[in-house]
């Protein structure tokens, strides 16, 4: 009886030799070497390209050769995104001028989305733009691609059910707010709280004397600032009740200083004429190029459009009065069909779930009832201080370094598929 050993899978006639001569004669082929990730991203403005660039920058700490791709702006750019179209090309505003440019829009779209399915991402991004974005995320992620949806539309004020559409469209959802995901939670779609990359950015405490000396503002006096909106549409119907306000604190207040940001040419065009029809003494009015934050740090009390903004102010500690006016005809639809379902809408006032502004919505947006509330907090410097424990818990929530949250996300996204063995 033979005293060899028969290998695993071999013959007891195969010898040492001959398995040997069989292993060189055939190598093992080499790995095939794994692409690149990729990563496509959108975002159609500022704001949007600004979370981009964020993102991107924690995405390559963790996937330093990743290669990033889509439409963004400058910032994006600059983080290392290529960029097949500027973000400008999204940033529209009104109906009139979206349907003005709405076959070059549905053009692009065509020609983006088919360019992504080719490129062949790993994931695809869409940074808010809902009305772009979503479009896009439904189209690829019918064809197989995972997608994600960063910056969740105002679930929480306008219809819940809209929830269901953008599970329809994103596998996951990334929110700056904490009461948004369990939105989407009683849909069973997966949507994560990240954090408010302007709470990261902003510190807990400002200096007033430092920014009102960079505004040339004197630092002993009473400083109003005045934001009627960063779109024309906001500043011609926000304006006149607020410049009429002001006028009138003005009048009550011999001291009291004015200073005004604008977000763009055109608006600070509306504006000087506003100033000017409301008769504000132009000595105690301080225009300016931008530099909103700056206003709002060197100001005692702000007077907003609600919106964004509101969020900003808050962040810097400062009390505020929001108003807001939308066309009449845009109100009485919203009104009879019932379409916002929150009895706040300042963005303080929904994260607190208590009022810490005074907001004057439509027809309780007038120059009286603007300058009677501003007057409060000028009067009762105690109501000021006690909101600022608010502001702090506010601001702490939301400072969870929003951008590696993000990020931490994508990539839980991408290691599940990878773990499931889908390409």
């Amino acid at each position: 009886m033979s005293t060899e050993r028969a290998e695993p899978g071999l013959g007891v006639d195969a010898k040492p030799d001959t398995l040997r001569a069989s292993s060189a004669a055939s190598p093992s082929p080499l790995p095939v070497p794994r692409r690149k990730l990729r990563i496509a991203l959108v975002a159609g403005e500022a704001s949007g390209d600004g979370l981009g660039a964020g993102l991107i920058k924690a995405l390559r700490a963790r996937y330093p050769d990743a290669e990033f791709a889509g439409i963004g702006g400058d910032a994006m750019r600059n983080a290392g995104c290529e960029t097949w179209f500027d973000a400008s090309e999204l940033a529209l505003m009104g109906l009139a001028e979206i349907l003005r440019h709405l076959p070059r829009l549905l053009k692009l779209r065509k020609e983006f989305r088919q360019r992504v399915l080719d490129w062949k991402p790993d994931v695809f991004i869409g940074i808010d733009a809902p009305d772009f974005n979503l479009g896009v995320e439904k189209w690829l992620k019918q064809r197989g691609l995972r997608t994600v949806h960063y910056v969740s539309p105002s679930v929480w004020a306008w219809r819940e059910k809209r929830a269901e559409k953008i599970g329809a469209s994103a596998d996951l959802v990334l929110c700056l707010f904490p009461m948004e995901p369990p939105i989407y939670a009683r849909h069973g779609i997966d949507a994560r709280f990240v954090g408010h990359p302007m709470a990261d950015e902003i510190p807990l405490e400002n200096d007033r004397a430092q920014a009102r000396a960079a505004l040339n503002i004197p630092d002993n006096v009473p400083v109003l600032a005045v934001l009627p909106g960063s779109r024309l549409g906001e500043v011609s119907r926000l304006g006149p009740p607020f410049f009429a306000a002001a006028w009138q604190l003005c009048e009550q207040m011999r001291h009291l200083h004015i200073v005004v940001p604008a977000a763009n040419a055109k608006c600070k065009a509306m504006i000087i004429e506003q100033i000017r029809t409301a008769a504000l003494p132009s000595a105690r009015v301080h225009l300016l190029d931008g530099r909103a934050r700056e206003a709002m740090i060197a100001a005692d009390v702000v007077m907003l459009a609600s919106g964004t903004a509101t969020l900003e102010t808050m962040l810097v500690k400062r009390p505020m009065v929001v108003g807001y006016r939308v066309a009449e005809l845009t109100y009485r639809i919203v009104s009879t069909l019932g379409l916002i379902k929150v009895n706040r809408y300042a963005l303080p006032n929904v994260l607190a779930g208590k009022d810490l502004a005074p907001e004057l919505m439509q027809h309780d947006c007038t120059p009286d009832n603007l300058s009677a509330a501003v007057s409060q907090w000028f009067e009762h410097p105690e109501r000021v201080a006690a909101l600022q424990g608010d502001y702090v818990r506010l601001h702490q929530q939301l400072r969870q370094d929003a951008s590696a949250r993000a990020a931490d996300a994508v990539a839980g996204l991408l290691d599940t598929a990878a773990k499931q063995g889908q390409p």
